[in-house]
């Protein structure tokens, strides 16, 4: 008989949409619910997982949300059991910086967790209070100790460049903390303005509410993003996709399936997943994903997916002959105004293009 060969490849997504408090920047599909329904959800979340067939081992997992830190340390014990291919290359966990105790921590860690991220947004107390946020620069000071002691000394740090009332030094100050505390990741978004965060709905309606008539214009935001990118890679933390920066080798693993189109696995409301050929997502809300509604299937034309995904990185993609062929005209006209740069075959954004990158992945997914 010959030996099963089972690939370590695909990565595991699982979505837990719960938060103490709904920041006011936030866009994503999370929310605060009564205790029964989190119950409830992580117990459809398990259901999911057992029923999914496992033909391969996960190399990555990656508890994203909402905030599943706030997990009851046994749930996502029993949670995590039921994933084959422990231990995992990388196993990460969002959490909000105020909620970590020693005893989490050491019970993540048993339970094979050994990266988190950690979603402080700024070191500056009256931007933190304006996000909704309840921390300070020493609770993440002191938590940062707390997770080193447990074993965890990979972890990352968001900040968002763009929030109420930051200015030059404020956000300088934010990156001083980073150097203080010295992670080995750092992921620096700038703000998203849209209409699925009542913070974007505000500065839409033309409002004041959450601080909306003191946020930056987009110049001072890039320049603060600008600002980020100099001051880390002073600190060995270079940009290796445009909102994330790490020292050599402590780059995101499971992010990096996302942006190289390698497979995974989603469960939970809102979870995408990706075979190699086509998307699947489930139920969006947390109702529709607990009344069991059908998810949907996209497929996506690879070469414009390699495009407008894979140009995140700063290494850049190397196109087929058929691709360059294809989008001759967008990367001449790109090239031509600085956005894009290639080189021995491969394309990628310019330190300005990444600056203006929506613009450039828009005209891939048109063309």
């Amino acid at each position: 008989m010959r030996p099963i060969t089972i690939k370590r490849v695909p990565g595991v997504y699982l979505s837990y949409p719960f938060c103490a408090q709904k920041c006011t920047y936030c866009n994503f599909a999370s929310d605060v619910f009564p205790r029964d329904v989190e119950t409830r959800y992580l117990d459809a979340l398990a259901r999911e997982v057992r029923a999914h067939r496992w033909e391969w081992q996960p190399e990555t997992v990656y508890l994203g949300g909402g905030t599943p830190g706030n997990i009851d340390p046994d749930a996502l014990a029993s949670l995590l059991e039921l994933l084959p291919g422990r231990p995992w290359t990388e196993a990460t966990i969002e959490v909000a910086p105020g909620t970590i105790t020693a005893e989490k921590a050491r019970a993540w860690v048993r339970s094979g967790i050994h990266r988190v991220s950690l979603g402080v947004q700024s070191f500056v107390e009256t931007e933190i209070r304006r996000t909704g946020r309840k921390h300070t620069a020493h609770t993440v000071d002191r938590e940062v100790h707390v997770l080193r002691d447990a074993g965890i000394g990979n972890f990352n740090i968001d900040l968002i460049a763009g929030l109420s009332g930051q200015t030059e030094a404020s956000f300088s100050q934010s990156l001083d903390w980073i150097e203080r505390i010295a992670p080995a990741h750092v992921s620096v978004y700038m703000l998203e303005v849209d209409e699925d965060s009542r913070l974007g709905k505000e500065l839409l309606l033309g409002g004041v509410r959450y601080g909306a008539a003191d946020i930056p214009g987009d110049d001072r935001i890039a320049a603060f993003y600008e600002m980020a990118v100099e001051r880390l890679a002073d600190l060995g933390i270079r940009r290796y996709e445009i909102s994330n920066f790490a020292r050599p080798g402590w780059e995101s693993r499971h992010n990096l399936k996302y942006w190289k189109l390698e497979p995974y696995v989603g469960f939970g409301a809102d979870a995408h997943s990706f075979d190699g050929r086509a998307r699947r997502q489930n139920p969006e809300t947390v109702a529709e994903y607990l009344n069991d509604s059908a998810g949907q299937v996209e497929d996506l034309p690879h070469a414009e997916e390699r495009f407008y995904i894979g140009l995140r990185l700063m290494e850049g993609i190397r196109p087929a002959p058929e691709e360059w062929r294809r989008f001759e005209q967008p990367i001449r006209r790109f090239v031509e105004a600085g956005l894009l740069e290639t080189e021995d075959g491969v394309l990628r954004l310019t330190g300005r293009g990444v600056l203006f990158s929506n613009e450039v992945f828009q005209e891939f997914l048109t063309e």
